[in-house]
């Protein structure tokens, strides 16, 4: 079966290809990717898919599922995003993951036979630059439908993650009572004292926390000149940790710094919290049945899982169900996203390649799963064990 799955993805190679080029050329930022919409659901409808444009409130969002047979095997999810990052484009890759996922999706439709029973679901996430598009889809419903979610991602190196880092965001704003510095600093009560206390109580928390945990936090408001007591003060907080559940546990002591800041500056604060990206609950299972087939097609650039990692939506879908993300090589080993040298390699040889690669890794996992029912078992227990584990930190 990988043999005709292979076969098939490469002859949508030059189509696929084409596609991920059209989608480069033309980059759009979250929640406004028509043009990339419309290609790909377009290829998906002609493929014989069912398709659903707009998915909940999300206008560039889409649902495509077909159904092999009587659709009771395994729900195989296929996730992309297409968005592109402001004023610089397709610097992380967004570009090769539709047309991946879909080479894909439209080999298991017309290689698998009725007889398996498979639901091959494709969703279409906008907004992951910042807009967390995947968060807006989790809320309205969405990958409930699947057992898995599988990805794939530009990268130095061909590998899978072991974890991401939850974050949570929030601005804090404090409000004093603005005075004259020099001739009535007396009436005076500084919003700015207060958000420099909370800077320095996250540094003393700092020693207190687990190895893993990151906060950082900046000024996002000027409190004005130095000759008048500032009566308002923004900050802009982010805590991080590698488990969604030790995380939780740190808000409390952070909003304790808050108003203990307040209080020493005799101010009053406000939180407004923003998005939480969660953890990723590691499944190795998945992991390993993912790099079997990264193996086997001889994917470039092979190394072992990444430790350390920052924050994405997807955290969100893989915390609540099975899920991994195959990072496939083709800008040099030790490039960082978000850089020139990802838009340069972004239409190359390497690019292209990486597209085909992903999609033939992709559609063997797929398979394995399918055709493996105590393989698809095996992931959803660890799933489970590792986030119960997980609760307990």
């Amino acid at each position: 079966m990988k043999e005709k799955l292979f076969a098939n993805i490469d002859q949508q190679r030059e189509r696929l290809c084409a596609m991920a080029d059209d989608i480069f050329d033309h980059p759009e930022i979250g929640h406004q990717e028509t043009h990339a919409l419309a290609l790909l659901t377009d290829f998906l409808e002609e493929h014989g898919f069912q398709v659903q444009r707009g998915v909940g409130s999300l206008a560039t969002a889409f649902r495509a599922e077909y159904v092999c047979g009587s659709g009771e095997g395994a729900r195989i999810g296929l996730l992309c995003e297409y968005d592109a990052l402001k004023v610089v484009g397709h610097a992380c890759g967004h570009h090769m993951q539709g047309p991946a996922i879909l080479g894909a999706a439209a080999a298991l439709k017309e290689e698998l036979p009725d007889s398996c029973g498979a639901r091959i679901i494709v969703y279409g996430t906008p907004a992951e630059e910042g807009g967390g598009g995947k968060l807006t889809m989790l809320d309205e419903g969405c990958f409930q439908d699947i057992d898995v979610a599988l990805m794939m991602h530009g990268s130095p190196t061909t590998c899978t993650d072991v974890r991401s880092m939850a974050c949570t965001e929030a601005e804090v704003i404090f409000t004093g009572k603005s005075a004259h510095a020099a001739l009535k600093p007396d009436a005076g009560r500084s919003a700015f004292d207060a958000l420099l206390l909370s800077f320095n109580g996250i540094e003393f928390l700092r020693e207190h926390v687990l190895e893993d945990t990151r906060m950082h936090y900046t000024v996002l408001e000027s409190p004005g000149p130095a000759n008048v007591v500032p009566n308002k003060a923004v900050g802009s907080f982010y805590l991080r940790s590698y488990n969604s559940a030790y995380l939780e546990s740190l808000k409390p002591r952070f909003e304790n710094i808050i108003r203990g800041a307040a209080m020493m500056a005799g101010v009053e604060s406000e939180i407004r919290y923003g998005r939480t990206l969660d953890s990723k609950v590691p499944v190795l299972a998945l992991n390993d049945i993912i790099m079997d087939n990264a193996k086997l097609v001889n994917a470039p650039t092979l190394r072992p899982p990444r430790e350390k990692t920052g924050s994405s939506d997807f955290g969100n879908v893989m915390y609540r169900l099975p899920g991994s993300c195959i990072r496939i090589a083709f800008v040099p080993e030790g490039t960082s996203s978000h850089s020139q040298t990802f838009l340069d390699y972004g239409k190359t040889q390497q690019a292209h390649d990486a597209v085909v690669y992903a999609a033939k890794i992709l559609a063997g996992a797929s398979w394995d799963l399918i055709d493996h029912p105590e393989k698809m078992a095996a992931v959803k227990d660890e799933f489970v064990q590792t986030k119960a584990k997980m609760a307990q930190a």
